[in-house]
């Protein structure tokens, strides 16, 4: 590669692209690249230095390549980005007036060409009434009373000191709701979000490389699934959704930027994403002690979880396919499910809420670069159309049987603690099952987060009966409940971070709209760390993606075909 340096203008030539530094071991202080059409300033000073422009990102040197924008829909398409909204008490009484109504020339059910989807259904918006503010404030006691003061982690489950990094991307969801809908000030925020994050960043990792699957609340210590002291594995799973939630505090509040990028610069994700853009979980072989890296991941949460990683600049392209999926007819509705044989590939395939539910709350059914699109229209198209389904069968079943429904797992008091209450699994519908596959139709419920997170993404008479049915449900100083038993047990009297932490976000929903904001800085600490070393390449830290690196708007043989 031929390089010249100019001592007077100390302008550094690479190809056919020019980059003004003060020396050339520094990083550039002015570069510009062309992407597309467009020319892209980056880190420019106060007395710009005239450069040339061309190729791409492979013409550049490691050294250059952080500072290169992560290309998203704004930049490529020229649309103006969205911006965040303003706190609850922070609104002027008329702001819902002024929004864009929702409507769309394109009718309700229909596709763009580039796959984009036009839901037939409306989210709530809205300032909180008075029953909506009381479960707020209910929901944030669970995390004034069971977060650790020696941590600052959130217990997963009530009084019992342990926690996931599922769990803990819950209460970060309690905790940026709590802020928004104005139940905690500023001060109390940092504090909270301070002492999370230096906890998050002293963790000791499975085996040097990624989150264990459990932590003891009080201690920060790993621990096995009795909560004593050993490591197990990591989840790409919960890792995903973690990512998430480490996006929407880092583009929320930028100020955190550079504690959120060093968690993540302690980790190594060598494993995790396979060459094929597969995600791939950890676990330790009980006979060798050898670790066993395995695809993780099924229908619904494998994909939402894989744009956790892509928001990072990661390239999870086979895990958010929705393929292989089939689909089971109730009530009249394609209800799309994972077509993995479970006694081949020894995973269940559970057809739940939840993760439909957080796709849309958390990132408005739309694609990790995606920064435009108005909030009638989905880029994820599939994952809105798909979650439709899944909220038509509840419905379809409730009218058709009186049977409330609003199905997610959920914890449950005594043996066996937790249950999987899907809509379909293992070729049954309606299938509450435990861990172990055991089937306990005595523990289906409506769950509470299932139920408020439909009434935020879906404004129909049927959330209005859900809403009533589970608003009451809980304990004025401990939080919400799980649910309520379908078979007319009562409450299941249990409270959960995870219950709570998504509560929070279905009423932030209403206020706010979907919570992932788009990123307003310009370089990111985690694109540039490192750039003069080979532990980027060791730990397979990402560049800032280019518009190459996005993951598909796919289309599925279950959807309509007309496009408009």
């Amino acid at each position: 590669m031929r390089s010249t340096r100019q001592t007077s203008r100390k302008t550094i030539r690479f190809g056919g692209l020019a980059f003004g530094a003060s020396a050339l071991g520094m990083m550039a202080l002015t570069a510009t690249v062309a992407i597309g059409a467009r020319t892209i300033f980056l880190n420019q000073p106060d007395e710009a230095v005239p450069i040339m422009a061309g190729g791409d990102r492979d013409d550049l040197p490691a050294l250059m390549r952080g500072n290169l924008p992560s290309v998203t829909t704004s930049m490529v398409r020229d649309e103006p980005r969205r911006e965040r909204p303003p706190r609850m008490c922070e609104m002027p009484s008329d702001y819902y007036d002024r929004l864009d109504d929702g409507s769309a020339d394109a009718p309700p059910g229909s596709y763009t060409k580039r796959n984009e989807y036009v839901r037939p259904y409306k989210p709530r918006r809205g300032f909180l009434s008075e029953r909506e503010m009381r479960a707020a404030k209910v929901a944030w006691h669970y995390f004034e009373t069971f977060t650790q003061e020696e941590t600052g982690l959130a217990n997963s489950v009530g009084s019992y000191p342990s926690t996931t990094m599922w769990d803990t991307a819950s209460y970060m969801s309690g905790l940026v709701a709590a802020y928004e809908l104005c139940l905690i000030e500023k001060p109390e925020f940092d504090r909270r979000a301070v002492q999370l994050l230096t906890t998050l960043k002293t963790l000791d990792l499975f085996r040097d490389e990624l989150p264990n699957k459990v932590y003891h609340t009080r201690t920060g210590a790993k621990v096995n699934y009795a909560n004593k002291d050993g490591e197990i594995g990591f989840s790409a799973l919960d890792i995903g959704r973690f990512l998430i939630w480490m996006r929407i505090m880092k583009n929320r509040f930028p100020y955190l930027g550079n504690s959120i990028d060093s968690v993540l610069l302690k980790w190594d994700f060598s494993n995790v994403i396979d060459e094929e853009g597969l995600m791939r979980g950890a676990y330790v072989n009980k006979k060798t002690g050898d670790t066993v890296y395995a695809q993780e991941g099924r229908l619904g949460y494998e994909e939402y979880a894989a744009k956790g990683f892509a928001l990072w600049g990661f390239k999870p392209i086979l895990s958010h396919r929705a393929e292989p999926f089939l689909t089971a007819s109730m009530f009249g509705v394609a209800v799309p499910y994972d077509g993995r044989d479970p006694r081949i590939f020894h995973s269940q395939n559970y057809v739940v809420t939840e993760s439909y539910l957080q796709d849309g709350l958390e990132l408005g059914f739309d694609l990790p670069h995606d920064d435009t699109t108005p909030p009638w229209l989905h880029s994820d198209g599939w994952r809105a159309e798909f979650a439709d389904r899944i909220y038509a069968v509840q419905e379809a079943r409730w009218r058709q049987t009186g049977f409330m429904t609003a199905r997610s797992e959920h914890n449950v008091k005594g043996s066996p603690y937790f249950v999987y209450d899907s809509i379909f699994s293992d070729g049954y519908p309606w299938n509450t099952v435990t861990p172990r596959g055991d089937y306990s139709p005595k523990h289906a419920a409506v769950a509470a987060k299932a139920a408020l997170g439909m009434w935020a993404l879906w404004d129909t008479e049927y959330t209005d009966v859900l809403f009533d049915a589970i608003i009451e449900l809980y304990d004025p100083e401990r939080g919400m409940y799980e649910g309520l038993y379908e078979g007319g047990q009562g409450r299941v009297e249990i409270v959960s971070a995870n219950n709570n932490g998504i509560i929070l976000a279905a009423l932030l929903h209403k206020v706010q709209g979907p919570i992932l904001t788009p990123y307003t800085g310009s370089t990111e600490v985690w694109f540039t760390a490192y750039r003069d070393q080979n532990v980027r390449e060791k730990r397979n830290y990402p560049d800032p993606p280019r518009e190459e690196d996005w993951l598909p708007a796919l289309r599925h043989s279950i959807q309509s075909e007309a496009d408009y």
